[in-house]
């Protein structure tokens, strides 16, 4: 028991504050393949990896040599197949490494609250229209990947973002109606666009083409969809693959509000405006 100890307090005195650094890292990035794998079909990939790695180290410990042979063999090809297989998920892992709070710029944000507040009810009052009147929209904010590709599909436009023109753009006899819109800043950049449909297969049967290519943007990218059904009216909002659906005018405000204007972004401005109101009671007070 004493050299057992022993072992340990020289273990643990032994550990620098790099080593714990070392062992923090790993253990983060750790943690973000396991909860990137847990939202991917590569979960069940890494299940059928584990059952063969068992099988691989059975068959060496049993003498199955045949086996253990066919097994190492095909881990050097699989290697090779895994990456053309499942290209989307490791490019789609690579963006999500990117999109980390490090790198995230957030370039729809670049608008000030008065700004931002007035783009929300302009769409949020065009999702209304909408869906009262059963017309069906698509409408794709751009964040810090860029839609340049997404884009091209479509027509420009680069107009100020208004109820009237989105009504206009998703009116039954425009030429653009059955596109998605790009929202860009403060912008409509383009629309008539053509998206990429979502690869789930566990969406609801009732979901059609516009809200499976409105999911199928968000995997690919950052980008977030509001989506009215032209079947229903329902007005929902997809992110990250997932979709939420049945919103009311105060929820999507409230989403898009969050999208433009981050909390952090909220109290620099609210500490801006208190010590300009500071300011303006000095100047009084020395007049």
């Amino acid at each position: 028991m004493q050299e057992l100890q022993t072992f340990f307090t020289n273990t643990i005195y032994s550990i620098g504050w790099n080593d714990a650094l070392d062992i923090a890292i790993t253990t983060f990035v750790l943690y973000k393949i396991l909860e990137f794998i847990k939202e991917t079909r590569a979960q069940q990939l890494i299940k059928g990896l584990a059952v063969l790695v068992i099988a691989y180290f059975l068959s060496g410990i049993l003498n199955l040599h045949v086996v253990h042979w066919f097994l190492g063999g095909a881990f050097t090809i699989g290697l090779f197949a895994l990456v053309v297989l499942f290209q989307p998920e490791l490019r789609r892992g690579l963006e999500y490494m990117g999109r980390s709070k490090f790198f995230h710029a957030r370039l729809v944000s670049q608008v000030d609250k008065d700004k931002a507040k007035f783009i929300c009810d302009e769409i949020a009052d065009a999702a209304m229209s909408f869906s009262a009147s059963k017309t069906g929209a698509l409408i794709v904010f751009e964040r810090e990947i860029t839609l340049e590709d997404i884009a091209e599909t479509g027509t420009l436009i680069n107009a100020e973002i208004s109820e009237e023109l989105l009504g206009n753009l998703f009116y039954e006899g425009s030429p653009l109606h059955d596109g998605a819109v790009i929202i860009r800043g403060d912008k409509v950049y383009a629309a008539g666009c053509v998206l990429p449909l979502t690869d789930n297969k566990n969406l609801n049967k009732s979901l059609g083409t516009r809200h499976r290519a409105g999911i199928g943007i968000t995997e690919n990218s950052d980008a977030l969809t509001l989506i009215v059904s032209e079947e229903t009216g329902i007005i929902s909002i997809a992110q990250e693959g997932k979709i939420t659906r049945f919103l009311d005018k105060k929820s999507v405000e409230k989403i898009l509000f969050n999208l433009f204007i981050t909390e952090e972004e909220d109290k620099k401005m609210s500490r801006l405006g208190r010590l300009g109101n500071r300011l303006g009671r000095g100047k009084h007070a020395s007049k």
